[in-house]
């Protein structure tokens, strides 16, 4: 189809999870929306076990999308994401499932799926970071992945290989709970060594090391307060509890620090004034480089990728743009790093 002078008209493309994903509600409010946007018929992608997502996007953009909605869970979205990263063509969100971390993160809706249909077609877009990770197997293989919130090895990847998936889908992110009693019998202390950007390498002993480019998970938890997605740097924190009263200190520094009272100015300035408690070791940078003694669980966005040896993240700036509503265009971009690249 093409417009009068010639221009081919624009059409979405929805890569969609039917297991999570009401079909026929969706493409209800897509033709609707696509009707009242003039666009071409919206093409249709569904996702597998054996392909979640990435390389329907990827034939979504060689067909010529001019946006691919990801309808499914944090999964279906990091999958979709992979698959758009470095192209021009933005992500849709309509979230479902447990986390939709993404949507959480940039403050979008979460349960209005008409409205966030309508934004695909009529919306803004925005830069965000993207996450690029090397996986290193015990038999030597290397495979390459994306991820758009948080990477992690360590108890919070056993966590997730422990959950069982068939729980989850009923009761939410409380099927978590078992899968960190599960992780928490076991050996849970990794050691590793990392080298953060171009400084020295280092060996360190850890539960968990988090690498982020958004801080906030389920829950409203607030894991990494200076996270921000368009800074082009990782946030990354490394938990080294000690005993119960180091668990109990991280439980505090999250839930109470970084929930509380950093969301408010006198919070903040008071929290300025505090030690570092040396349970949870904050870090930033660009490129960080892992390597562990036994292979380990390793996660992308609540998805376990296996066991792992070495992990090689790279930050990919602005890599991923995403389509927000037009109402939010005047808070563009989020961070002062984003800034001086749009000035630039």
């Amino acid at each position: 189809m093409s417009d009068a002078d010639g221009t081919p008209t624009p059409f979405a493309a929805v890569v969609y999870n039917p297991v999570k994903v009401d079909e026929a509600k969706l493409r209800a409010f897509v033709e609707k929306a696509e009707a009242e946007a003039g666009w071409a018929p919206t093409r249709w992608y569904e996702t597998s076990v054996q392909d979640p997502g990435t390389g329907q996007a990827d034939r979504a953009v060689a067909e010529g999308a001019s946006v691919v909605m990801a309808a499914g869970g944090d999964g279906t979205i990091r999958s979709v994401a992979e698959g758009l990263g470095g192209s021009d063509v933005p992500i849709g969100l309509l979230p479902s499932g447990t986390g939709n971390l993404l949507a959480r993160n940039l403050r979008l809706s979460l349960n209005r799926l008409e409205e966030s249909v309508r934004t695909a077609f009529t919306g803004v877009d925005r830069a965000i970071d993207l996450g690029t990770v090397e996986l290193e197997r015990a038999d030597g293989s290397r495979d390459r992945h994306s991820f758009v919130v948080m990477a992690g090895l360590g108890i919070d990847a056993a966590m997730i290989a422990n959950t069982d998936p068939e729980l989850k889908k009923r009761v939410g992110w409380l099927a978590y709970v078992g899968g960190i009693v599960a992780a928490l019998r076991g050996e849970n202390t990794v050691r590793l060594r990392f080298q953060l950007d171009d400084h020295q390498a280092r060996s360190i002993r850890v539960n968990s090391v988090l690498i982020g480019n958004c801080g906030l998970l389920t829950g409203n938890i607030l894991l990494l307060p200076e996270a921000a997605v368009d800074d082009g740097v990782f946030d990354i924190v490394a938990l080294r509890p000690d005993g119960l009263l180091g668990w109990f200190q991280i439980l505090w520094k999250v839930l109470w620090e970084n929930g509380v009272m950093r969301r408010t100015e006198v919070g903040r300035k008071i929290l300025s004034r505090t030690k570092e408690v040396r349970t949870l070791r904050y870090l930033k940078g660009k490129e960080i480089v892992l390597r562990t003694e036994e292979p380990q669980q390793f996660q992308l966005d609540g998805d376990s990728m296996g066991e792992v040896v070495a992990v090689r993240a790279r930050i990919r700036p602005r890599g991923l743009a995403v389509r927000i509503p037009a109402s939010e265009a005047d808070v563009l971009p989020a961070s002062d790093e984003a800034k001086a690249a749009q000035a630039a």
